[in-house]
């Protein structure tokens, strides 16, 4: 009860939040710059850590979502590849990987 309870107020919380970013689009918020641009920091932050939310349990879903997101580094130009195994600790996603 308790752990769906948490996933669920997770989502609701994400859907909160972008409800908030819409009702600032539709507002013209984004006109104020410091304040628009310290949202977009926080959702940064926030998505990271609903992403570390996601990947401590360390199940075979929390694995392959690691994997993936972490392998969209690999995008940058120039330092992707070297970036992404300085976040796995290795070649691969691994224990070494949870423990960083």
């Amino acid at each position: 009860l308790i752990r769906n309870l948490h996933a669920n107020g997770a989502s609701f919380f994400f859907i909160c939040l972008y409800l908030h970013i819409g009702r600032g689009l539709y507002y013209g918020s984004y006109l104020y710059k410091e304040t628009w641009n310290i949202g977009v920091i926080l959702l940064l932050l926030v998505m990271g850590t609903a992403f570390v939310g996601y990947f401590l349990p360390w199940g075979q879903m929390s694995f392959w979502g690691a994997t993936v997101i972490t392998n969209l580094l690999s995008a940058v130009p120039y330092v992707g590849n070297t970036l992404v195994q300085w976040i796995w600790g290795g070649f691969s996603v691994d224990n070494a990987t949870l423990t960083r």
